[in-house]
């Protein structure tokens, strides 16, 4: 695409949390480069010597242990960029690794980041990453890294990097425009969340500034402990970037027919355009227009086996919604919420529908977070034309670490169908580690529902620990005619209570094992209709990771289920009835920094009324930096009385590059259920950073 640039609970405390269980972050103030710096991946200029290396300390293996390997890291500003210079010595330069010359791609191996909270609001990041083959990874992390889906690799920001790789190890530079970072200006005076992270791949030694203990999940990526950097003279500038698009391809397609005349063929030639436009309305506030939208070039999504009587949840990965995709964050239990971006522009079978255009602006002022969003797509056999829109504010309350928040969202067709919701969200920090989160939200439809029937309320705590005690107990009420249409929810009717407990103990600095952790895990959910119990499920486990980086993990599973009608799987009836099944779970991950490497997962047991044998196989080979193949195998074999499924999904993904500009990417996908052969096929070639072509094939 073509750019034009011109974006069992605790005492709960309610008020100001003391300071010595909510640390007040110290700043520090940025240096200014003097002088001219030329991006080579060197920084030997003379204004990289009068900036002072970061202090840094060992993440993982061993938290605190002495650095293995010579690392010098820099991060200087000037009027237009800020820069960030790694000098990454090896010891032995042949056990540097480089798995990936693919732009976006994250396949292990040494890598150098670089992650900055632009609005200092302690909950959302933007990354940087660059490895020895100097391929280029951007990302966004939300949520204070908190969840199942907090890291969206799907954002783009415009910047630049270069590395060198010599028998000293590999050096990195990367050049950030402020023009494509939003943050809020105080007379020149910005503040930033800072981090910078060194992995070395081979020992799984990660080296990190500031200094960050292991004490959370994924605690690497959380905004709450980065370092709080101060930059002077830092002015509002409002880019323009502006992206056309122009679509030609032929999709032919094969119809069966019922009688004796063989298939009907039909071939369409497919010529379309269109364009997106980012406009920085101020440096914290930004505005995206899309007209005749296109996500032609987005990947496709892997097959996966549903199990369950519900739908499944699937990420977003069109770049038109991932600019502070945080600030739509809405989350009511799970993968429940109230908004689900992916709701526009598909249809309930997940087959694209047209979007006409919309429009999207995110910002800040003070501190108070809003997003504001409108897409109208075109008209199906199923659907008249419609109107998707949604508005969120938030504003932080009490501590740097706590909010309070609304949203309000519509999804209106033609006609006068309609479905309205609100929500009202906080999420406070009550002491230390301690999390009260407190959620509201009600439906309004055409046809109008009582109060308690078209609500939800959810009220969880949790301790937000993976050393020491850690636990979360959860209560949600959901009515039966509350149905947010823009959002992701999968069952109604109920009340539900869940619950968590675990303690991890870190090992010693002699060990061949990093961290292990018993825990327990549990859900019940009660009809509203009956007051009897739907669904309850209990997990006892226990999980152990060493310290290459290799994660283990089994657990002993008892499941309830309470069906008032029969549900059909994959062409399987189960019966309505009352069941009581039992599994065991185990799951094998290999390290990221093997080239040949295999996840592998199983579950055995009961199922209802049969048993359930469940597999699967995820084997990867990095070949080199240049070829990257990958296969998953995916068994569910299923024993009911008198009835059998054996579903498999096979896949094979191929992906190679010739260097950082040119790159393909295969998937192929066979599912015996529904009996399809699924491949998407991208060629990639960027010319340089923001001017990009893509050549897509897409067969099933």
């Amino acid at each position: 695409m073509l750019n034009i640039i011109w974006t069992i609970i605790p005492t709960i405390w309610l008020g100001v949390t003391p300071a010595d269980t909510i640390s007040t972050k110290s700043e520090i103030i940025l240096q200014r480069l003097r002088g001219e710096i030329v991006l080579d991946g060197l920084s030997n200029e003379a204004a990289w010597q009068e900036v002072e290396p970061l202090p840094l300390t060992m993440f993982t293996p061993t938290f605190r242990s002495e650095p293995t390997e010579r690392t010098e890291i820099r991060v200087a500003y000037d009027d237009k960029y800020i820069y960030v210079a790694g000098r990454l010595y090896a010891s032995e330069p042949s056990g540097i690794q480089a798995n990936s010359l693919t732009r976006d791609s994250d396949k292990g191996g040494d890598f150098f980041n670089f992650l900055l909270d632009t609005f200092n609001d302690n909950e959302n990041l933007v990354g940087f990453f660059t490895t020895p083959a100097g391929n280029r990874l951007d990302a966004e992390l939300i949520n204070d890294a908190e969840g199942p889906d907090f890291l969206n690799q799907d954002w783009n920001a415009f910047w630049d990097s270069a590395v060198v790789q010599n028998e000293q190890g590999w050096f990195a530079e990367m050049r950030i425009p402020f023009t494509s970072l939003r943050f809020q200006s105080d007379s020149g005076r910005v503040v930033f969340g800072m981090m910078v992270h060194r992995l070395i791949g081979r020992k799984n030694e990660r080296l990190t500034f500031p200094e960050i203990p292991p004490n959370w999940s994924a605690s690497q990526w959380k905004a709450s402990l980065a370092q709080d950097v101060v930059l002077y003279g830092v002015q509002s500038r409002r880019p323009l970037y502006f992206s056309p698009y122009v679509l030609g391809g032929l999709r032919h397609s094969s119809k069966r027919m019922t009688d004796q005349t063989g298939p009907s063929e039909s071939d369409d030639l497919n010529r379309d355009a269109g364009f997106d436009l980012k406009y920085g309305l101020s440096n914290n506030v930004t505005l995206d227009l899309t007209v005749n939208t296109d996500f032609a070039q987005v990947e496709a999504d892997d097959e996966r086996f549903n199990s369950t009587r519900f739908s499944l949840f699937f990420p977003e990965k069109r770049q038109f919604f991932q600019e502070r995709s945080g600030i739509f964050s809405f989350k009511t239990g799970g993968f429940s919420r109230l908004f689900h971006s992916r709701k526009i522009g598909l249809n309930d079978e997940g087959e694209p529908v047209r979007i006409f255009g919309g429009a999207r602006v995110v910002g800040r002022l003070g501190d108070l977070d809003f997003g504001l969003l409108s897409m109208q797509t075109e008209k199906t056999q199923k659907r008249q034309t419609e109107n998707f829109g949604v508005f969120r504010l938030r504003r932080r309350i009490l501590n740097p670490y706590s909010f309070l928040g609304s949203m309000f969202t519509s999804r209106i067709a033609r006609g006068g169908r309609y479905n309205i919701n609100y929500g009202l969200d906080t999420v406070l920090r009550t002491r230390g580690n301690d999390y009260l989160t407190i959620n509201w939200a009600q439906s309004f439809e055409n046809e109008s529902s009582p109060l308690f029937k078209s609500t939800l309320q959810r009220v969880s705590f949790e301790r937000r620990n993976i050393t020491g005690l850690g636990f979360d107990a959860a209560f949600r009420r959901i009515g039966e005619t509350f149905s947010p249409e823009v959002g992701f929810i999968t069952r109604t009717g109920v009340y539900e209570g869940s619950g968590s407990i675990s303690h991890g103990w870190f090992f010693g600095e002699t060990s061949r094992f990093r961290r292990h952790s018993p825990f327990i895990t549990g859900e019940l959910l009660v009809r509203n209709s009956d007051d009897r119990i739907e669904s309850s499920q209990l997990w006892a486990g226990w999980e152990i990771e060493s310290k290459p980086g290799t994660l283990a993990k089994v657990a002993l599973h008892r499941q309830r289920e309470n069906l008032i009608r029969p549900f059909d799987l994959s062409g399987v009836e189960v019966p309505a009835g009352d069941y009581i099944f039992y599994s065991v779970k185990g799951t094998y991950n290999m390290s990221a920094a093997f080239p040949l490497r295999t996840n592998l997962e199983f579950e055995a047991g009961t199922f209802f009324n049969g048993n359930r044998l469940a597999f699967a196989f995820k084997p990867t080979w990095n070949q080199s930096r240049y070829l990257e193949l990958s296969a998953g195998y995916d068994l569910n074999r299923i024993r009911l009385p008198g009835q059998r499924l054996d579903a498999q999904i096979i896949s094979m993904r191929i992906q190679a590059a010739l260097n950082i500009h040119l790159s393909a990417n295969a998937l192929i996908q066979y599912s015996n259920v529904t009996d399809q052969i699924g491949i998407n096929t991208r060629i990639r070639y960027n010319f340089r950073e923001g001017h990009d072509l893509y050549l897509v094939y897409n067969d099933t």
